[in-house]
């Protein structure tokens, strides 16, 4: 059969990570500094990353070729190096494609002795991986470990998430996954009378709408914050923006992103912003937003400190450090 493919030039690109949100499956990740296909399954080759790779490194490729065969994908793969094959196990996990892990798996060990890389520390990076949907799931065995192929992916389909535990069900992009968060019924009460105040001291936010030197920039600490930050957490106001401006958007769905990047830039060096803050959620199309900052970071005269914080779907911050 034929199939349309992304290839990517890897003498042209340069690993800026744009094209990374615009992969609504998954399938590009920034490995090694290059953008990288891991995964031939999740590519549907509509082209959804062409229009935003700056280097031009992407094109459709129409072949010829069976309907999918992991083994001819890991014989490609091997040559990539070791973090590209992991990367593409987990990814494969993480889409519940268990049948196609066996198999991938399968190869690894019958060509074990002509890996440039060691396969136990394959499988081991592997098999302690859990799905971003599933990470607080009870353990299973390890399909690396028996062999046994499990049903359904992680994605799409409803799920419940009562605080700590999510239950994986069908695929799809695990950041458009449908779920629900189970709270108590009984909220803290408030030691102060009344609603807690807003720390917004600016108006607009969305970063389309934002003037990079308007003066409530200037010499402030910012926060570059993914949409659904704000929703997640009950206290994003006396955590995250008190005493900061603020600049919103979403990595997967907003348009002509590279105007992000040349605010963000006016911001350092003009406005004279003094530290910037990404505070994301734990999907992986929110990755984008870090990716601007940090190309920001580098194209701009002025180096200021970069910190990364990623939220959980509960609202919990479960990452906070300088990048």
């Amino acid at each position: 059969m034929i199939r349309d493919v992304i290839k990517i030039d890897e003498d042209k690109c340069n690993g800026c990570g744009v094209c990374i949100p615009s992969c609504h499956e998954g399938a590009l990740q920034i490995i090694d500094g290059k953008a990288r296909l891991i995964s031939d399954l999740m590519c549907d080759g509509l082209g959804a990353c062409l229009n935003h790779c700056p280097q031009d490194a992407m094109k459709i490729e129409k072949r010829e070729a069976e309907p999918y065969n992991e083994i001819k994908v890991m014989e490609i793969m091997v040559d990539k190096g070791i973090n590209t094959v992991i990367a593409h196990l987990k990814h494969l996990k993480d889409h519940n494609e268990f049948t196609f892990l066996k198999q991938a798996v399968g190869w690894l060990k019958e060509n074990e002795a002509n890996l440039s890389f060691p396969l136990n520390d394959v499988i081991k990076e592997v098999h302690g991986h859990q799905p971003e949907t599933a990470k607080a799931e009870k353990p299973k065995p390890s399909i690396l470990e028996t062999g046994h192929a499990g049903g359904g992916c992680p994605g799409s389909a409803p799920q419940v998430i009562e605080r700590a535990s999510v239950a994986p069900t069908s695929g799809g992009c695990p950041g458009s996954a449908a779920r629900s968060i189970e709270r108590p019924n009984t909220a803290p009460v408030p030691t102060n009378s009344g609603d807690a105040p807003s720390e917004l001291r600016q108006w607009p936010v969305q970063m389309h709408l934002v003037n990079p030197m308007a003066p409530y920039f200037r010499d402030s600490d910012m926060v570059l914050a993914a949409d659904c930050v704000a929703f997640a957490m009950g206290n994003f106001h006396s955590k995250f923006l008190k005493g900061r401006s603020v600049g919103i958007s979403c990595p997967k769905l907003d348009s002509n992103q590279d105007i992000y990047v040349d605010k963000l830039i006016q911001m350092i060096d003009q406005a004279h912003i003094n530290t910037l803050t990404v505070a994301i959620m734990q999907v992986p199309c929110c990755g984008g937003l870090l990716q601007q900052a940090k190309t920001a970071v580098e194209q701009a005269n002025r180096k200021i400190p970069l910190k990364l914080a990623v939220v959980s779907l509960e609202g919990e911050i479960l990452k906070e450090e300088w990048v």
